[in-house]
């Protein structure tokens, strides 16, 4: 018969187990954390992070954020550095060596060769007193009481352990470098997050055509504009400038208040000053509009000249929201 467990219980104290690991490596942050951090931020040439096994594996996941973040990087496998890979190191990078003993064979052999140009070597262990600690110039402790697996042997606290404290190292150097969202954009310019950021609104335009009528414009043309280009909207134009916008809604209550139309001109029913904004602003400066305003077109101008229109739609298809 399968044992009986809890399983919502079980699931709660293993993340509890892992939590109370992260919050007691508070008590070792030390000197040796910030000269870490100075070391890497003043580093003149890459990160290179290596490790084997499980250790391997978040050594992969810190170098994916330090690239992310502004902080070059590439992962070097312990196992295969000593038969070739070791030509990826340069004298001026700086070296994360990741071991939850410090004292594994791969390990211990590597580090001599590690050293050997003289690169920074910092140390992430549960044991300063290992190869690895003494070794190393500086020293992050990634200690932890047990393991949350029941057996205390499968890693589940020491690898979190030392993947917070690469997040740890990560928004230190962003703080260090003031990295703001913009510059996140740049390494993710695939993403929703850096269209957002990166993308202008001159970059959504073409899309449509580009409705205009003059202020003297009689209704019928008025209508016939709107209609053709299919965006409920035309801008009222002079000299190149933006004097109005009509709607179809300007249109359905033009209907209602007025039965003779053969003397309405685009000027008579156009709302005055409409919503612009410049092809050379955000797109996320263009949503936030829409929002604040409740529409879902905006007249788009290039130095003051009427160029196109941009539509809540637009934005959206390119999943920015």
């Amino acid at each position: 018969m399968d044992k009986k467990i809890d399983i919502l219980q079980s699931a709660k104290d293993t993340l509890l187990s892992e939590s109370q690991s992260i919050a007691n490596l508070t008590n070792y942050i030390n000197d040796d954390f910030k000269n870490a951090v100075e070391a890497i931020f003043n580093c003149k040439g890459r990160v290179v992070v290596t490790g084997i096994g499980k250790s391997a594996l978040i050594g992969t996941k810190i170098v994916a954020t330090f690239n992310s973040t502004g902080t070059p990087s590439l992962f070097l496998h312990a196992a295969e550095a000593v038969h070739g890979d070791l030509g990826v190191i340069q004298p001026q990078d700086c070296i994360i060596c990741i071991s939850n003993s410090g004292n594994s064979p791969e390990i211990k052999a590597l580090i001599p060769y590690l050293l050997r140009f003289g690169n920074t070597l910092i140390g992430i262990t549960a044991n300063p007193d290992s190869f690895l600690g003494k070794q190393s110039h500086f020293v992050l402790r990634a200690t932890v009481d047990r393991e949350a697996c029941p057996n205390n042997l499968a890693p589940m606290n020491s690898t979190t352990a030392q993947l917070v404290l690469g997040d740890a190292l990560a928004v230190c150097l962003m703080q260090l470098r003031d990295f703001k969202p913009e510059d996140f954009a740049v390494y993710h310019p695939g993403g929703a997050l850096g269209k957002k950021l990166l993308m202008l609104v001159k970059d959504l335009l073409g899309k449509h055509e580009k409705p205009q009528v003059s202020p003297s414009s009689n209704i019928k043309d008025v209508i016939v504009e709107i209609s053709e280009k299919r965006l409920g909207v035309t801008a009222v134009v002079e000299n190149e400038k933006i004097v109005g916008i009509i709607t179809d809604g300007d249109l359905r209550r033009m209907l209602q208040t007025q039965n003779d139309l053969s003397n309405i001109q685009a000027k008579d029913i156009m709302s005055r000053n409409p919503r612009t904004i410049d092809t050379q602003e955000r797109v996320e400066k263009a949503l936030s509009m829409l929002e604040d305003y409740a529409i879902t077109q905006l007249l788009v101008t290039d130095q003051s000249k009427y160029v196109g229109i941009i539509h809540l739609h637009d934005i959206l298809k390119e999943g920015i929201v």
